[in-house]
């Protein structure tokens, strides 16, 4: 059984108001998606790593990971319109899979990854067949209409899904082949595969492990480098 970990990162970040999107953007003096990969390295279970980019980056990242491919496989694919379609451009490149082999996905942009959440969905996705790391709502759960509060939501059956998410190849593709053909988009592999039929099992995450989507997040981010350098 293999393991290959899929990172998509072919978005372009406007929200964050830059050129470069943010995957690209340097924090603690390099890039973000190279903190996100730290942990996928470092992790002795992970065998392969595919990186889905824009066909305008494809040439940047080439160069970028290119001496990082000497510690561990990596491939470089052209992404697709929508993360989803990254997913798949990734998915489809592997050679050789086997159906039970482990597919990981992980947002480029969560550049604070521990690794030991990492290991622990890894196995999880081992003992029960998937698992996507997740974290429990904290807050209050509003349900709001032109800016007045209808209903309020059980918090204590709420959580914040975040990635690394597991599942077998097998599954995995056969999720997205489903939601291709029915010109389905999700905001996830999970929902995918939720949509598909399967259980989708729940794995602890970490507050840490937040994706960098605003400037505030940026600017967390770099305190957190900061930190911890």
């Amino acid at each position: 059984m293999k393991r290959f970990a899929i990172i998509p990162a072919g978005g372009s970040g406007k929200r964050l108001g830059f050129e470069t999107p943010k995957q690209f953007l340097k924090i603690g003096g390099k890039e973000i998606i190279l903190h996100t990969l730290e942990p996928f390295f470092a992790c002795e279970m992970i065998d392969e790593i595919i990186i889905a980019v824009s066909e305008t980056y494809f040439d940047f990242a080439k160069k970028l990971f290119s001496e990082y491919r000497k510690i561990k496989p990596l491939e470089i694919v052209i992404g697709g319109k929508e993360r989803q379609d990254s997913v798949f451009a990734a998915l489809s490149s592997i050679e050789n899979a086997e159906p039970t082999d482990f597919v990981v996905v992980h947002d480029a942009a969560r550049a604070f990854l521990d690794i030991s959440v990492l290991k622990n969905a890894l196995e999880m996705a081992k003992n029960r067949g998937n698992a996507v790391v997740a974290i429990p709502a904290r807050d209050t759960l509003a349900e709001v209409d032109e800016n007045k509060i209808e209903n309020y939501s059980d918090r204590s059956k709420i959580y914040y899904v975040q990635t690394p998410q597991i599942f077998t190849y097998k599954t995995l593709m056969n999720a997205m082949l489903k939601a291709k053909e029915e010109n389905y988009i999700g905001t996830d592999e999970s929902m995918l595969v939720k949509r598909y039929g399967e259980r989708v099992f729940i794995a602890e995450g970490s507050s840490f492990n937040f994706k960098i989507t605003t400037k505030e997040d940026l600017e967390l981010a770099k305190k957190l480098i900061d930190t911890l350098s």
